[in-house]
């Protein structure tokens, strides 16, 4: 796989099957909307949500966002899922309770035949895997490593449910941090954030989650609710102030490097090269969003 990797910042899911969610999802500011059909859609409206990706595809694109579908676990519905999310508009597929890499392996053998079919390139259809079973912990490396792989999250209601715990930045901290590490090695997108979540409208709890996990190097967010989209686009972004003093710590080092010096005084502060790295990939992933 040789596609540049999405530098995504906040993905805001929406129901496929809701016109009131699907009306106003291009609005929203969202790097990318997921439509889901897994947990949002009942059972008996599994088919009718796959039936209604075609139309909803380009509907929450026209304004700029990638689409992504979540499809669900279950063997058997994961093939029909598959067979009606892979098309040219959709960039990735969210893969909820991602087992191990065989699993991985298997569902993109699927992936691969129908973009085969459809004449696309093989490999445009990117993964987002959901580790949310104790069971995979092990496998994260592995997981993450999976070509298809453009990004994963570790925790969850899911693997709270599994481990007997209550969801919480506590309960799902070495969980996160594991999969961060994973996620970080093989170059992949670290979603998620370490705040308490339960309640949607505390949007001050919300940001405050999202400030630790950029800190703690996160960079990717979904959110079931549009007013977070504004907020995980503010603190896994960057501002103004933030891209200027980057462009200046960079000139800055560079014309230290050409007097032959490896640190150089910056504003009050030593700077080397692991903060250089920091400084031009932010800069980098600014880029797309502007």
């Amino acid at each position: 796989m040789t596609r540049p990797q999405p530098t995504w910042r906040s993905l805001l899911f929406v129901p496929v099957t809701s016109e009131r969610f699907l009306s106003k999802a291009h609005t929203r500011g969202a790097d990318a909307i997921i439509l889901d059909l897994e947990d949002s859609i009942l059972p008996a409206h599994k088919a009718e949500a796959r039936a209604a990706l075609p139309a909803a595809v380009p509907r929450v694109a026209q304004g700029g966002a990638d689409v992504v579908v979540r499809i669900n676990r279950p063997l058997d519905l994961a093939v029909a899922d598959i067979a009606a999310s892979v098309m040219p508009g959709v960039a990735a597929l969210m893969l909820p309770k991602v087992m191990g890499p065989e699993h991985v392996r298997l569902l993109a053998e699927l992936v691969t035949d129908r973009e085969a079919a459809l004449g696309m390139p093989i490999g445009h259809t990117r993964f987002l895997a959901l580790i949310e079973s104790p069971a995979a912990l092990p496998h994260l490396f592995a997981i993450a490593a999976e070509p298809r792989m453009a990004g994963m999250s570790v925790g969850g209601e899911d693997m709270a449910t599994e481990l007997g715990a209550i969801p919480s930045a506590d309960s799902m901290y070495v969980f996160a941090m594991q999969g961060l590490a994973a996620a970080r090695t093989a170059g992949i997108l670290p979603m998620g954030s370490m705040g308490q979540l339960a309640n949607i409208d505390d949007l001050d709890s919300y940001r405050a989650g999202l400030k630790r996990g950029k800190a703690l190097g996160f960079t990717t967010a979904s959110c079931i609710h549009p007013a977070h989209v504004p907020i995980i686009n503010e603190e896994y972004g960057a501002s103004a102030a933030e891209l200027d003093r980057a462009r200046r710590l960079l000139a800055a080092f560079d014309a230290a490097a050409a007097d032959g010096a490896g640190a150089v005084a910056f504003e009050g502060s030593m700077i080397d090269l692991p903060v250089v790295i920091r400084a031009r990939r932010l800069l980098e992933r600014a880029a797309s969003w502007a």
